[in-house]
Parts: structure tokens; C-alpha cells; sequence
């Protein structure tokens, strides 16, 4: 057998796999953080590298309290763009060398904090941006079902549902610059 061609490579449909999963997320603007956080609450450091011209994201977590670090390379991808509240995600949990054997990729950094927020019993990640997307505050949650998501309402504290909003997906906001961001929610007022 010759050497194939990506572009001649006829690929399996996507989530056809058994070690990619569904991920239903809600994905909410924020004006500031909601009541009850702190910055200083609880919460993980998460450095994220977009491989360029991939799905692939290298994410490095670390919680500041034990010190302790999580690295992962993960596949993201939305079957039905433009609706990215349905993602198929696949992680590969790596050591140190693996991730800094995978870090030679040229990618885009996002850096953000990540605090867990419980709101009218339902559990939140709210996400404070860092560097170039500073002040870009996004919270999300998880359903186990469609049903439940597409019946979820917008919780009091976000300012607009952002989830079938490409420029809101990490891969997007990546490529934007701190003008290119305070543009768009000026626009959004």
C-alpha cells in the first residue's frame, strides 16, 4: 500500500468513535463576575494552546491551592456547526515530556481562571480571561440531555446566551484581539 494523501483520505463519520463523547454545554456573556465570587475564591488556572489549522487544543490546568497540574490534548469539534452547544470531545490525558513533546506545534494561547459557581442548584464554570481577552468574563454548563439543554432558560446573572456563537468558542477567541473583543460587546451593549 502507497503512501495516501490527506486529501485523498475518506474519513469516518464524525462521532463514530467510542472514545469521543457528546458534550452539551450552554455557554452565557457575563458582565462581571456573579454574585457571591471573588477572584480570590477557589478556582484553576488553565492555559490552553490551539494547534494551528487543527482541532487540537493542549491544555495544561493547574490548581494554585495543592499545586497540583492536569495536561491533556483534546479534540473538539461541533457536527452541526453553527450550533456549538453539541461538541463530540476526545481527551488524551499526557505526562510532562508528552506534553512538551506536543507543545513544538506552533498554537495560540488563551489564558483564563476557572471558578465553579453553583446558581439555583445548578453548577457553573465561570471563566475570567486573562491577557489580551482580560475583562471577558463566560460561564457555562453541562446537561446530560437536548431535551434539558434546549428547555434551559438564561440564569439571571449572564448578560446574553453565547452558545451557538462561533466567535465564543475557544478556538475563536483565540484570534481575537482585546479591540477585536471590546468591538464586539460594544456592539452587544
Amino acid at each position: 500500500m502507497g503512501v495516501v494523501s490527506p486529501s485523498d483520505m475518506k474519513l469516518a463519520a464524525p462521532g463514530g468513535s467510542k472514545y469521543a463523547r457528546v458534550e452539551r454545554e450552554r455557554r452565557y456573556l457575563l458582565q462581571g463576575l456573579p454574585p457571591g465570587l471573588k477572584l480570590s475564591d477557589p478556582h484553576a488556572q488553565i492555559t490552553d494552546n490551539y494547534v494551528t489549522g487543527t482541532r487540537l487544543r493542549l491544555r495544561k490546568v493547574r490548581d494554585p491551592r495543592t499545586n497540583e497540574w492536569t495536561l491533556k490534548l483534546t479534540q473538539k469539534q461541533a457536527p452541526d456547526a453553527p450550533d456549538f452547544s453539541r461538541t463530540l470531545i476526545t481527551n488524551i490525558y499526557l505526562s510532562p515530556y508528552e506534553y512538551e513533546v506536543l507543545s513544538v506545534f506552533e498554537g495560540n494561547e488563551l489564558r483564563k481562571n476557572r471558578y465553579p459557581y453553583e446558581h439555583e442548584g445548578r453548577l457553573y464554570a465561570v471563566d475570567v480571561f486573562l491577557g489580551p481577552l482580560r475583562g471577558l468574563v463566560l460561564a457555562e454548563t453541562d446537561f446530560e440531555t437536548d431535551a434539558e439543554m434546549d428547555d434551559f432558560p438564561r440564569p439571571s446573572f449572564a448578560h446574553s446566551d453565547v452558545t451557538r456563537e462561533e466567535l465564543f468558542t475557544g478556538a475563536r477567541l483565540v484570534q481575537l484581539t482585546a479591540a477585536d473583543l471590546r468591538a464586539e460587546i460594544a456592539r452587544r451593549g
